[in-house]
């Protein structure tokens, strides 16, 4: 019984600290460098997870999966630019009968293979310094691709280490091995990058599923939206509720604008992701990455890849699923802690779930504006939300509580157009927190929850328990689906490192 108290009080911390440790930890996004040792280690930080019944029109029988690595890209970093880690393990779990583990797991790992471009100078060749390509590029592996990266994906069922694996495969022509564009360098390199990237873009057999599904990786326009500067300023937020301004909503600036990210996409069949016995349309998400246990630094490399000699077991380094919860909810000690963790062991972080501060935080900041803090303890509005998902929108039939994102894939997608932005709340059950899509405006959501809004709903509460519940709390950034492309692969086209040709 202590144990299970343990639990469901996690999920008032997971909610109840949203912003309290934006300011008080390295985090500097949705789950932008988050933890002390994934800041050090950026190609295998995950810095979001979307969940999503496809909307793009004819696709609402599939589920996308997004899965977003590799933090904080200038569309100038040249010359190496953002290739993933061919020495890493990234997986995307899925839960289908609400037992906290994984039954589903899409493995991918990636391969990066110099081509060794060279010039001939004064009789002599010799290797081109400019690493990633040495000419236009218009096709998948152009002769222009001076560093041409691969990946294979494998489908796992059951544990994720001791599972059935197959490999997933093209449908066009039957390959393991699938081409990642390389990143956006510029016009003069890549003239035309969303014909070029779409390309990309593969009609992918799934093990185990009678319709072919979709897959793209490669860079993307940062998804996340959000006011770094104020909210890290000890929320000096200028106009945190919309009753305090009326465009409070669009006041701020998006800190990462001009940022690009790294992509996994996957849209599958909705069908392949159920369990079948269980019958039950709720999924559980997650991704995660890993690492081998050991590291060995060549101090004589021969070649760049020679530099490291990687063994041991794999050994996950990074966790995503809810956003914003490690940076907001684990304290400084246990972000690690955290990251190597598994969803079923969640009741070890206990010790951060009784007293959550944000909202009395809140409080003491922006009481005189009427900002007053929830009195219901514990957080039963903020266990569902975050914890075990809402009773009548995405909470299992059996749910263990644990973090992750949860869908209902009996609720129909809503078509793009007609899309809320603050999703269950703001009357749209097909977005956040039933799943997230990019659409959807987690910090505002967040925010919003953390100050009782359930309780206005009478969900976990009661009206009288939030006496701020009805405000309208903001970052001041701005997001809907209006930032997204309607279809598969959904984020848009990365940010040219040089917009002139």
């Amino acid at each position: 019984m202590k144990q299970l108290r343990l639990r469901a009080t996690l999920g008032a911390l997971i909610a109840g600290n949203v912003l309290a440790c934006m300011f008080a930890s390295p985090a500097l996004a949705s789950s932008h460098r988050e933890a002390p040792f994934i800041s050090k280690n950026p190609k295998v930080d995950a810095t979001d997870f979307y969940m999503f019944r496809s909307y793009q029109a004819g696709r609402s029988a599939y589920t996308t999966l997004i899965a977003n690595y590799v933090p904080l890209q200038d569309a100038y970093g040249g010359p190496n630019y953002f290739t993933m880690d061919q020495d890493a393990l990234y997986e995307i779990h899925i839960d289908n009968n609400g037992d906290a583990k994984e039954d589903l797991t899409f493995q991918f790992r990636f391969k990066n293979t110099n081509k060794d471009a060279q010039f001939t100078v004064g009789g002599k060749k010799v290797s081109i310094p400019l690493v990633i390509n040495g000419g236009a590029i218009a096709d998948v592996n152009g002769a222009g691709i001076n560093v041409r990266e691969t990946y294979t994906v494998n489908l796992v069922r059951g544990d994720r280490r001791a599972g059935t694996r197959s490999a997933v495969t093209n449908a066009n022509g039957g390959s393991a091995t699938f081409d990642k564009p390389i990143d956006n360098i510029g016009n003069k390199s890549i003239p035309n990058y969303d014909a070029y990237a779409a390309k990309h873009v593969y009609d992918v057999n799934i093990p185990g599923c009678a319709t072919p599904g979709r897959m793209f990786v490669g860079q993307r326009k940062d998804s996340f939206v959000v006011n770094l500067g104020e909210t890290f300023d000890l929320i000096n937020i200028k106009a945190p509720a919309v009753e305090f301004s009326a465009t409070a909503e669009k006041d701020a600036k998006d800190d990462l604008a001009d940022k690009n990210v790294t992509t996994i996409s996957m849209e599958v069949p909705t069908a392949c992701l159920l369990n079948a016995t269980a019958g039950d349309p709720v999924i559980g998400g997650w991704t995660t990455a890993s690492l081998r246990q050991g590291r060995l630094i060549n101090p004589v490399p021969k070649s760049d890849a020679d530099v490291t000699r990687e063994g041991g077991a794999w050994t996950q380094v990074s966790r995503l699923g809810m956003p914003l919860v490690n940076e907001v909810v684990i304290g400084l000690k246990d972000k690690d802690k955290f990251n190597h963790s598994k969803p079923s062991a969640d009741g070890q972080f206990a010790d951060y779930v009784t007293n959550p501060t944000l909202p009395a935080l809140v409080e003491v900041l922006y009481g005189a504006q009427g900002a007053k803090a929830p009195t219901n303890f514990p957080r039963n509005d903020l266990v569902a939300t975050f914890l075990t998902g809402i009773k009548g929108v995405n909470q299992p039939k059996t749910v263990t509580a644990s973090e992750m994102l949860r869908l209902n894939t009996a609720i129909a997608p809503t078509a793009i157009g007609a899309q809320q932005r603050l999703g269950v709340i703001g009357g749209d059950n097909a977005g956040f927190p039933n799943g997230r899509r990019p659409g959807d405006d987690v910090v505002d959501i967040a925010l919003r929850v953390v100050m009782g809004k359930l309780c206005t709903l009478s969900i976990g509460c009661v009206p009288g328990d939030a006496p701020a519940g009805a405000l309208r709390f903001t970052d001041g950034a701005f997001l809907d689906e209006t930032f997204f492309t309607s279809g598969f692969p959904y984020l848009k086209s990365p940010i040219p490192g040089s917009p002139q040709q």
